[in-house]
């Protein structure tokens, strides 16, 4: 089969660092048609180092017959938008996290589906790493699960792009454009928050669409569904975050700590009276940092842990290569629209937790 033409709406920081490249790396399988940005100097970059048309609007990129593939990595207040016209455009779509910002826009999407004859797949490469999936296989059986434990204490991922690659951050975009996407992506966010809500908690929710997104999609699709949201609460003016998700016989406890030490530590731990399965993640802004999985038992002696890893197969480059055969196979991802709902509906619960008990702004 040719290789599956792909369009970009956004070139900014994930679309340079990682999906240009594993497009590239997987030529037998994507031809990068076409791209679209709202800075003039990223749209020039991007198509002096790879064969692509530029094209002036994102609607005229969809519509486009020369391409077959929509990847919306554009800024979350216009996921909705775009993944509208490519839905009615009929084009596979790669839609990157969060799916939107609010369950509204995902209902209003989904209306769509019946209609809709391609593959749209949410990006959530965290579920796609080789050691999440070897953990599925080591899991206590779930009445076993006494204890979950989820961390992403991280820095941002410009702290490690900028030892490492060189991205361009573009000063050339119309003014005019930036405050309009400011006060659509803070009116959605307030659907959420509350329109008199605090900075802080305006501040939680966009951690919980961004950076939290992974592991709560990652912690549903390893254990399934919590009944609810224990509690929640924010610090540090809403960069950090922790919740308690009740699992009916046992809680996951996550743990969200944004700082500028320039570490990633993130991890998902499984605990039963007799088994603990680690998933150690490193950070996904360097291509093929190895994941690694450790599986401890009690045994006779005292605990016996068996390690997989370093993995160094790209979570990324899973996941579009998982995308691919949804695409050719016709089947549905586990990380679409319907599924992306779940964990905008848990976010909400969160913030409603959040607001009972208070914050430090």
């Amino acid at each position: 089969m040719a290789p599956l033409r792909v369009g970009l709406v956004g070139l900014g920081e994930v679309a340079q660092s990682i999906h240009l490249p594993v497009l590239a790396d997987q030529r037998d399988r994507w031809i990068i048609a076409g791209v679209y940005d709202v800075s003039p100097s990223l749209v020039a970059l991007v198509t002096s180092e790879y064969a692509a048309t530029a094209f002036d609007t994102a609607e005229a990129l969809i519509n486009s017959p020369d391409i077959d593939v929509v990847f919306v990595l554009s800024s979350d207040d216009t996921h909705s938008r775009f993944v509208r016209a490519a839905m009615q455009a009929d084009k596979h779509i790669l839609l990157e996290k969060p799916a939107c910002l609010t369950v509204r826009e995902i209902d209003e999407l989904l209306a769509l589906m019946p209609a809709y004859g391609k593959t749209l797949f949410v990006g959530y490469m965290r579920r796609y790493a080789p050691a999440y999936l070897q953990a599925r296989d080591e899991l206590p059986d779930h009445a076993d699960i006494t204890h979950v434990r989820i961390f992403d204490l991280i820095s941002e991922g410009r702290h490690f792009l900028k030892k490492s690659q060189n991205i361009l951050y573009p000063d050339d975009i119309d003014p005019a454009l930036l405050a309009r996407g400011a006060r659509e992506r803070d009116a959605l966010i307030r659907e959420v928050v509350g329109t008199d809500a605090p900075a802080d908690l305006v501040r939680a929710y966009r951690g919980l669409t961004a950076l939290s997104s992974h592991h709560i999609s990652a912690m549903r699709g390893l254990i399934g569904e919590p009944k609810g949201v224990v509690a929640a609460h924010r610090t540090n003016g809403g960069a950090n975050t922790s919740v308690t998700f009740d699992y009916g016989h046992f809680a996951c406890l996550y743990d969200a700590v944004v700082d500028d030490l320039g570490l990633f530590d993130a991890m998902i731990e499984v605990r039963s009276n007799t088994r603990r399965v680690r998933i150690i993640y490193d950070t996904p802004y360097i291509r093929s940092l190895p994941t690694r999985l450790e599986v401890t038992e009690a045994g006779p002696f005292g605990p016996v842990t068996k390690s997989f890893g370093p993995l160094y197969g790209d979570a990324f480059s899973n996941e579009l290569e998982i995308f691919h055969r949804h695409i050719i196979e016709g089947t549905k991802p586990l990380t679409d629209l319907a599924d992306s709902r779940r964990d905008l509906a848990l976010m909400a619960a969160i913030i409603e937790r959040m607001k009972e008990s208070g914050g430090d702004a």
